[in-house]
């Protein structure tokens, strides 16, 4: 059982936590995953969205490969995916309340976007010190970030300005040789998945919505 108590919040609350139990494969792939980004690589995986690129958000060299692999500007920022909202008030210094229920309720991937970014490679950071931060429900990706236990990049698997792939197979040849590990997981999952929703907060809880 995991206890959280918000910020700016006299109640606590609860949540059940189940270990899950992975066969050999997935167990060996979740290390590989995690070893190559503590070295400084970027990998490719599988997400509550669609496969993504992903590498250690505290690494500044290491998402400086990501931009050159997509061939995208830096101007661009790139979102973070962490495994439980405990973690985000050591992710940003603006955390209105409203953003604990928006994630609660919320029944599609959501990427919320704050003010105030910290604790994560500068060149994650909007120019107006905002971050893009999903909290991941899809149990590999979830494994990962929490066994890292630093938020991990998830950036779309293609060169900018080319389609988004929607499934293993339809990912180029140029983003599989570019990354340093390839998930070993889920490769063969035809379940359509779309990008997140996104949503920006204001610092007193206004809410934005870019993409429904």
């Amino acid at each position: 059982m995991t206890y959280i108590c918000r910020p700016n919040s006299n109640l606590l609350f609860f949540k059940m936590k189940s270990k899950t139990q992975w066969d050999d494969k997935t167990e060996q792939s979740l290390r590989e995953a995690v070893e190559t980004m503590r070295r400084g690589g970027i990998i490719l995986y599988p997400t509550d969205t669609v496969w993504g690129i992903g590498c250690d958000a505290t690494n500044k060299e290491a998402v400086e490969k990501i931009y050159k692999l997509k061939r995208r500007s830096d101007s661009k920022s790139m979102l973070i995916l962490t495994d439980s909202e405990a973690k985000l008030p050591g992710l940003v210094s603006e955390l209105p309340e409203i953003a604990y229920d928006l994630i609660d309720v919320s029944v599609r991937p959501l990427t919320v976007i704050y003010s105030g970014a910290r604790n994560i490679a500068p060149n994650l950071i909007a120019e107006d010190g905002s971050v893009g931060i999903r909290i991941s429900r899809e149990a590999w990706s979830k494994e990962l970030c929490k066994r890292m236990n630093v938020p991990v990049v998830s950036t779309s698997a293609n060169i900018s300005g080319e389609p988004t792939p929607h499934f293993f197979d339809q990912i180029s040849d140029a983003i599989k040789k570019g990354v340093d590990y390839i998930a070993d997981y889920r490769r063969d999952d035809r379940t359509p998945a779309n990008p997140s929703e996104i949503i920006k907060l204001g610092p007193k809880g206004e809410v934005t919505i870019i993409r429904k």
